[in-house]
């Protein structure tokens, strides 16, 4: 019997399962499961006889699980992570495929594959960081600073809130002025004015905005996605239409590169769904790593 230790956060998402209900589900799968919940101290403490982590929360709750694992590579084995998916947005769930109810999730493991996951080691800045999904400048971290300081509906369902968090992008965007960046992706310089500049490793981010549909997170490369300034009036669209349920043939400017360089003219950045704030602008070293995380997803059927 393989040895499963869950990971949980209570309070994310809708708080669509309580502990017990979680572990009696894993249990009755055939894995014997110990628990954590990410709210107390020492959740991070995994024994080294467990065979997978299983992280019950949003992407958030995947980011400290990384960044917990990455702490301990080196002197420790590796741990797949396995998802199930409470969050809001749950981008890094999407980009793997894992999608379904807990139940359905849960019977996969037995036939699931290993996936490898890359992981965006950020240089230039006062602390090493990381990311999962993406680093960026411009629109999205304005974004994170203004959804932080609206209060959470605990009552409003995913749906509501992705579709909120849209409207207050589109008026971010309209409000938004394009700054200087450049940018050096292996070694090709593509400098210019944009409004949003995303160093992508996972196909959405925020709310569950797919700028890159074919990223894929263990291919040992990034996806640049650019929205430059003469592409300001197609965005503002492009967002007005997807908010009202509309199609839109907007195509986003995307290079791939496995280093980048950047140097932004403004002082907010992101790393995931974590804001950063800079004194003054600084060059930004972004180098990929590849494969240091490990899935489990399931097995495609020919």
């Amino acid at each position: 019997m393989k040895r499963a230790h869950l990971l949980h956060n209570p309070g994310a998402g809708e708080k669509d399962f309580s502990k017990n209900e979680l572990m009696e589900l894993i249990g009755k799968a055939g894995f014997d499961c110990t628990y954590a919940s990410v709210k107390k101290e020492n959740w991070d403490k995994f024994e080294d006889e467990t065979d997978f982590l299983v992280v019950a929360g949003g992407d958030g709750t995947v980011r400290r699980t990384a960044k917990a694992l990455l702490k301990r590579k080196v002197i420790d084995k590796q741990f797949p992570i396995a998802l199930l998916p409470h969050g809001t947005a749950n981008n890094v769930a999407g980009t793997l495929n894992i999608s379904g109810t807990v139940h359905e999730i849960i019977s996969t493991w037995h036939r699931s594959i290993l996936k490898k996951f890359d992981v965006g080691k950020i240089g230039g800045l006062p602390e090493n960081m990381f990311f999962l999904e993406a680093f960026g400048f411009g629109i999205f971290p304005k974004l994170m600073k203004v959804m932080h300081k609206m209060e959470d509906d605990a009552e409003e369902s995913r749906e509501d809130k992705i579709k909120m968090a849209r409207a207050v992008l589109y008026d971010v965007v309209l409000s938004y002025r394009p700054r200087e960046c450049k940018i050096i992706a292996d070694g090709v310089d593509h400098t210019g004015k944009y409004i949003m500049v995303e160093i992508m490793n996972t196909r959405s981010i925020g709310p569950n905005l797919e700028l890159s549909p074919t990223s894929d997170p263990g291919d040992g490369e990034f996806e640049i996605v650019l929205i430059p300034e003469n592409h300001h009036k197609k965005f503002e669209e492009y967002l007005l239409n997807l908010i009202n349920g509309k199609d839109d043939s907007y195509s986003f400017t995307t290079l791939k590169a496995k280093k980048v360089q950047v140097f932004w003219e403004g002082k907010d950045l992101h790393a995931d769904d974590e804001t950063i704030k800079i004194d003054k602008p600084v060059e930004i070293n972004i180098e990929v790593r590849p494969g240091l995380l490990e899935f489990l997803v399931a097995e495609v059927e020919d």
